[in-house]
């Protein structure tokens, strides 16, 4: 603290350290883009589980307007995400081919974060190198999940969560569950309750999620086509396999249950 008030702009962001990690492997133009969009989204990674954890601390505790806080800036921050793609869409298939081979078994898919990520929204069918290698993704796996988090709000607030629901093991893959969408029917059926609003900014961040893998696929598919991605990947093919899967199922299942409560449809 003694030093702060002499800390400058640079010092306080170590710009220094951070503009030296960008090192290009060829002399192509456009490597430099692809280092620092990529490095860009490892930040944002970063800052997605910040958040994250935020989040399910508020949840937990039954800070309604907390948890809303938090889910709409996820929801922001997975916007910027997603409009990063446009400016790595810029590069034509040719100009990454001058540099791809430099990447050598480099890949997207070794994103520890992504993984993580991914963790702790619900996922839960990991490799076992990767379960192995990675001690936060094994942690992450064995911890509760966002909607896990989601759930005990709900029933703090008196909605009637299944016992089941709230005790299962964090480890084990979650799939739809009718009887938590009969909880869900009774939140929504409080139009005015702060948990429409809590339900519906997940609703957002799940897909936040979902638009990222769309433009995902699309970026891979107009820069490399139908060709293995980098490290031997399968590409686009596996991207395209990850679609419409939503990380909170029961949210979106419900929607086709709520019935109509008014002239507005609400």
């Amino acid at each position: 603290m003694a030093d702060s008030p002499t800390m400058t702009y640079g010092g306080y962001l170590r710009l220094d350290d951070l503009l030296s990690c960008q090192r290009p492997r060829t002399g192509a133009h456009d490597e430099l883009l692809f280092v620092i969009i990529h490095q860009v989204y490892e930040l944002w990674f970063k800052q997605l589980l910040h958040e994250a954890d935020l989040l399910q601390r508020r949840l937990e505790e039954g800070n309604s307007a907390g948890s809303l806080h938090t889910a709409r800036r996820i929801a922001k921050i997975l916007k910027t995400v997603v409009g990063q793609l446009d400016v790595l869409e810029t590069m034509t298939p040719r100009q990454f081919a001058s540099f791809r081979d430099e990447l050598g078994t480099s890949s997207g898919f070794q994103s520890a974060q992504f993984r993580e990520l991914e963790a702790v929204l619900g996922r839960r069918s990991f490799p076992a190198s990767d379960l192995r290698e990675d001690e936060r993704l094994r942690a992450a796996v064995r911890r509760r999940s966002l909607y896990g988090s989601l759930l005990v709000y709900l029933a703090g607030l008196g909605h009637p969560v299944p016992a089941a629901a709230l005790e299962r093991d964090p480890s084990a893959p979650q799939g739809p569950d009718p009887e938590v969408q009969r909880a869900l029917l009774h939140v929504y059926a409080d139009e005015n309750g702060p948990a429409v609003e809590v339900c519906e900014a997940l609703v957002d961040v799940d897909e936040g999620v979902q638009e990222w893998r769309y433009r995902h696929v699309k970026m891979v598919e107009r820069t490399i086509g139908a060709k293995l991605g980098t490290g031997g990947s399968a590409g686009a093919d596996y991207l395209r396999s990850t679609l419409f899967t939503p990380a909170f199922p029961d949210l979106w299942e419900v929607r086709s249950e709520i019935e109509e409560g008014g002239p507005d449809g609400r």
